[in-house]
């Protein structure tokens, strides 16, 4: 029976240990800390440039101006109910220990490895679309610095591609073999770099375009011509919140980061909450502020265009280019981006060693034992590299196929979405009544919110799923819901052949 929670002055290392575990990693975060690695996980800069294309071809301005808050409310109700379950459960296991705890003991073993594997997975997907994305922003950087696609620049293959991609990860692997103190350190200026690099991108880039958006294109004009085959608006719209939801996800990292967090429960949720909060601020103005610099959306999705097809990279260097004559500017502004985005990449390994850290503490992982060691500075050294590695094995798909390396970073954000929702249903129908809060609760109003949040991801997951391209060939096909349904069947099969013999979930280590 789970020992009913008492508030103690040591509410970090007493708590942890009232869940059955011993502390092992260095607890030393501030809340502004713990903010600091989230916020530079969600990182508006790295999703909103990396999918921009994806809004002008969806609907454009009207799609990215009013879908961006829309995603923001509804992904803050899923932000809230989260930030309350850790509030009660400050533990690196994050997700998979709610869903155990929150689940019924007989089914508590099964719900923790289905929502604990989708969690994994869905981390390793995002770092590796994270240092990927920033591979290809690099490559179109090169690009542009050697005169662009129209002026004979050099165009990396996807060999290189791969090779910079490779590059990126073993860098963050190295940093986050550091002590905790250094992340943290790093984090923080993440944080002030992406809160700093938004302010000056929304004001620079329409301040230096010669030619501007008017104010009733930016909130009126809808962008239906994308030569995808789709005509509906409504459809269109929906396919454009792809944008938005996509760099709106990666908060479980306060979460996962709360055994090396000072007062976790109070801290982990403030970290989950402001990042969110905070993010949807910013991103709404660096929508706003890029947009207002766009004149031609055709030219701007262009393959042939200067940025070949790289929809923000195109607006930065040509804004500059019809200025003063040069694209350098633009590539500076590229260069800021790209700064953030592998401060993003940086957090991203650090949550996912966290999160597999402790999914192999409780025996989850094939040679657990192996990857939930910690070395002499309290870091989770092997899972470091182990998320490292795997991120780079998921990208090999690329080489293949984008289409089906674009099938498996989709677990990235439905995959992850549905580790979210999981003990969030859970909480709000098998433990309704039974769940016990910590210091942060929605009180009266937790279980609307989480029903709110369920709903969400249950219709994002339908959305994101349906097909982007008319007529549908193995090409244009929409491959979301074949990857996060393979990932089902392996978590599914796997468990009925093996793990439900031997998994338990959640298991205390305290004297061992």
């Amino acid at each position: 029976m789970e020992a009913p929670y008492h508030r103690l002055p040591d509410s970090g290392d007493s708590r942890l240990n009232q869940l059955g575990y011993k502390q092992e990693l260095r607890r030393t975060l501030s809340a502004i800390s713990n903010f600091s690695v989230t916020f530079s996980i969600i990182s508006v800069m790295t999703g909103i440039t990396t999918l921009y294309s994806q809004g002008l071809s969806f609907g454009g301005p009207v799609t990215m101006v009013y879908g961006w808050p829309i995603v923001g409310v509804m992904t803050f109700t899923v932000g809230l109910s989260m930030a309350e379950i850790t509030s009660a459960y400050p533990t690196s296991g994050g997700l998979y220990y709610w869903a155990a705890k929150l689940c019924t003991d007989d089914w508590a073993p099964f719900a923790s490895w289905l929502t604990g594997w989708f969690n994994i997975v869905g981390q390793w997907a995002v770092t590796t679309s994270i240092d990927f994305s920033l591979a290809q922003l690099i490559q179109v950087m090169i690009l542009l610095g050697t005169g662009g696609k129209n002026g004979g620049g050099y165009e990396a293959s996807k060999y290189v591609v791969i090779a910079i991609h490779g590059g990126l990860l073993l860098l963050h692997a190295a940093l986050n073999s550091l002590p905790i103190s250094w992340l943290s350190f790093f984090g923080q200026v993440a944080a002030a770099w992406n809160v700093l690099g938004v302010f000056v991108l929304m004001i620079l880039i329409p301040l230096v375009a010669t030619e501007k958006a008017s104010a009733e294109f930016v909130f009126t004009d809808f962008n239906t011509e994308n030569g995808k085959g789709i005509n509906n608006k409504v459809y269109i719209f929906v396919l454009g919140l792809l944008m938005s939801q996509y760099t709106l996800t990666g908060y479980d990292a306060s979460a996962h980061m709360t055994e090396e967090t000072k007062d976790a429960d109070r801290n982990g949720p403030k970290g989950i909450i402001s990042a969110i909060g905070i993010s949807i601020i910013v991103g709404w103005g660096y929508i706003l502020g890029i947009t207002f610099a766009v004149t031609n959306i055709p030219n701007l999705l262009s393959p042939d265009n200067d940025a070949g097809g790289y929809a923000i990279a195109e607006i930065f260097y040509q804004s500059f280019k019809n200025r003063y004559g040069t694209g350098v500017g633009g590539i500076i502004c590229l260069g800021i981006v790209s700064v953030a985005i592998f401060f993003c990449g940086m957090s991203s390994i650090t949550s996912n060693s966290r999160m597999a850290y402790a999914f192999s503490r409780d025996g989850a992982m094939p040679f657990s034992t192996f990857w939930h060691k910690v070395n002499e500075n309290e870091v989770p050294l092997n899972a470091v590299w182990l998320s490292a590695i795997i991120a780079f094995c998921m990208a090999l798909t690329s080489l293949g196929s984008l289409v089906a390396f674009q099938a498996m970073v989709s677990i990235a954000t439905i995959g992850l979405y549905i580790a979210y929702a999981l003990p969030i249903f859970f909480r709000v129908t098998l433990a309704r009544k039974s769940f016990r809060p910590g210091p942060f609760t929605l009180g009266r109003y937790g279980v609307v919110v989480g029903w709110t949040a369920v709903l969400w991801v249950a219709t994002i997951s339908v959305l994101f799923s349906l097909p982007v391209e008319y007529p549908i060939t193995k090409e244009t096909l929409n491959y979301t819901p074949v990857a996060v349904g393979g990932l089902l069947i392996l978590t599914i099969g796997s468990w009925m052949l093996s793990a439900r013999h031997w998994f338990k979930g959640p298991v205390t280590n305290i004297g061992s």
